[in-house]
């Protein structure tokens, strides 16, 4: 039996998101998701999450969009937020103790929120710049906790064999190619045992208008992971949706 995680990042950015993650899990195919300590939407979230407890609960953790958890993490800020993306994409300087604290408090900050995480990853996969995966694999170890696998993850850390962005696009590709995404994916399930999907469901509101440039694409997959057909097509390839707890029980 293979197991399938579909994972929606940026749980507790807005409600909108929030409950667009929900109905993707309540009614379609979504596993799980990430959650941000730091957005508008987290107290919202912490409430969905309650209220669905088969819906795995992990962190997203947060260094390019909105306030920091943290007062006293100057380098990582522009006025009282954190960087822009485009900061990560040049020479830049952070100071990783500072880093390692605030990542550190908000995953604190969810666990304290009566959440028992799952596993984590970061927003805009930021785990990958070098001198950021040490700082993310050390929290990982404190923790106890899985991660994505979208670096090379030491061996003493649990992840998935393998990770995919597909879904993101899914649901506004044409009907033409859809069946052939799909029976790669399938494919790739098979092979690999153990495998995370990325995706990203919401419904736009006024706090995604204002900060987010992903929007239309967000509702397209709310309704492609509601699509009925895919519990079909994978309870006949033999492949069990699942969350982070299950690929280490």
């Amino acid at each position: 039996m293979s197991l399938l995680i579909i994972n929606a990042d940026d749980f507790g950015y807005s409600k909108g998101i929030n409950l667009g993650i929900v109905d993707a899990h309540r009614e379609g195919i979504l596993s799980s998701t990430t959650m941000m300590a730091n957005m508008p939407g987290f107290e919202h979230g912490v409430q969905m999450a309650k209220e669905n407890p088969d819906l795995g609960i992990g962190v997203h953790l947060v260094l390019t969009a909105g306030k920091p958890v943290r007062h006293d993490v100057p380098s990582l800020i522009n006025k009282d937020e954190f960087h822009h993306i485009s900061f990560y994409e040049k020479d830049f300087s952070i100071d990783l103790d500072e880093l390692y604290r605030e990542w550190d408090a908000q995953i604190n900050k969810i666990k304290d929120a009566g959440i028992h995480p799952t596993h984590m990853d970061t927003h805009h996969h930021v785990n990958i710049i070098p001198s950021i995966t040490e700082v993310f694999v050390k929290l990982a170890r404190k923790h106890d906790l899985p991660v994505r696998n979208n670096f090379i993850v030491p061996e003493d850390v649990n992840t998935t064999n393998k990770f995919f962005t597909e879904f993101d696009n899914l649901g506004s590709t044409k009907e033409l190619w859809k069946p052939f995404v799909i029976t790669n994916l399938i494919k790739d399930c098979k092979k690999y045992g153990t495998v995370e999907i990325m995706c990203h469901p919401g419904y736009v509101d006024h706090v995604l208008l204002e900060s987010s440039t992903l929007l239309d694409n967000r509702v397209y997959t709310v309704k492609e992971l509601q699509n009925p057909a895919y519990k079909n097509i994978l309870k006949e390839n033999g492949i069990q949706l699942a969350t982070y707890k299950d690929i280490i029980s």
